[in-house]
């Protein structure tokens, strides 16, 4: 019996609804119930009746799952899964911060920390982070973290100021500005796609800057054309599924690998062998203090009833 079969029947047998990002590899994709951005996943997660959810992602889209799902099994395929983005803002560094500036309502990306989330106001995602940030009266200050791209992206999109924490995501600062040039000019009717956590210099040579989601819902809007797309390649899958007739081409890294892409080595540390083992023994379980929870939730529900 092919592991994915395996995976489908034990899923079944005990309940559990396999979620995965599109930035998973293929087979985890098609194994999945539902393949989504963060925004996407948040809503799917919290409407769920499953008694055990595998989240086939990183580590802070399990732990958001968790928080909205504590009484709930929630299951990550490999603990180690983490997020550079994430890892960019400190619980302890960014509490003195927040310290500092008293005045300042704290907008949080949903790729951070569950403790850091714990410290927010509002959590968006890049699907609604401009909309979120203009329920704020503008003369309320804010403070934007962890990724200074997108948070720069929203500055400009919603012409106000705010107090960027200085993190990014290695995925997406790893695009080749003259690569992409070059590529291009192999290319010359192809239109460009690139996700707001990418730097300015990419996102100003872009036909159209969004979510995972937001790109995939505007390329099959618009299939007639070829593209080339900055985020992280394991987008192509699913958006290849919908637009099968359409040229779709990876944004070049600045480092040479064998996909001539940008990948993100954490989301591709879960496997179909460790979706299995983890379903087997139900585990590794994300588990988060009940206090931590508690503020958690707070403001992803606040983004949920806002978006």
């Amino acid at each position: 019996m092919e592991l994915s079969q395996k995976i489908t029947e034990l899923k079944k047998k005990k309940n559990a609804v396999i979620l995965a990002h599109y930035y998973q590899t293929p087979e985890i994709q098609d194994v999945a119930d539902y393949v989504g951005d963060s925004l996407g996943l948040s809503q799917k997660v919290i409407s769920s009746d499953a008694d055990i959810i595998v989240f086939a992602g990183v580590h802070f889209m399990a732990e958001t799952a968790k928080i909205l799902n504590p009484t709930k099994k929630v299951l990550l395929p490999d603990l180690a899964a983490g997020c550079s983005l994430a890892d960019s803002c400190p619980p302890d560094a960014f509490k003195k911060v927040i310290a500092a500036h008293p005045d300042h309502l704290v907008i949080t990306y949903i790729n951070c920390s569950a403790e850091i989330k714990a410290m927010s106001d509002l959590v968006c995602t890049s699907s609604n982070a401009e909309q979120i940030v203009n329920t704020v009266p503008r003369e309320v200050p804010i403070l934007f973290a962890p990724d200074k791209n997108l948070g720069k992206y929203i500055q400009k999109k919603t012409n106000r100021e705010m107090l960027l924490w200085d993190g990014s995501c290695i995925v997406h600062e790893a695009f080749s500005f003259d690569k992409l040039m070059k590529l291009y000019q192999r290319y010359p009717g192809a239109k460009i796609l690139a996700h707001p956590e990418s730097e300015s210099h990419i996102l100003e040579t872009a036909n159209y800057v969004g979510s995972t989601a937001g790109m995939i819902r505007y390329v099959k809007e618009h299939p007639s054309h070829d593209y080339i797309v900055a985020t992280e390649a394991g987008i192509l899958h699913k958006m290849q599924q919908e637009v099968p007739d359409t040229l779709l081409i990876p944004a070049p890294a600045q480092e040479d690998n064998h996909c001539a892409c940008s990948e993100c080595a954490f989301m591709k540390l879960n496997t179909m062998e460790k979706l299995y083992d983890c379903l087997v023994h139900e585990y590794p379980q994300i588990d988060i203090p009940p206090s931590v929870q508690q503020k958690a939730i707070k403001p992803i529900i606040r983004m949920l009833e806002l978006s």
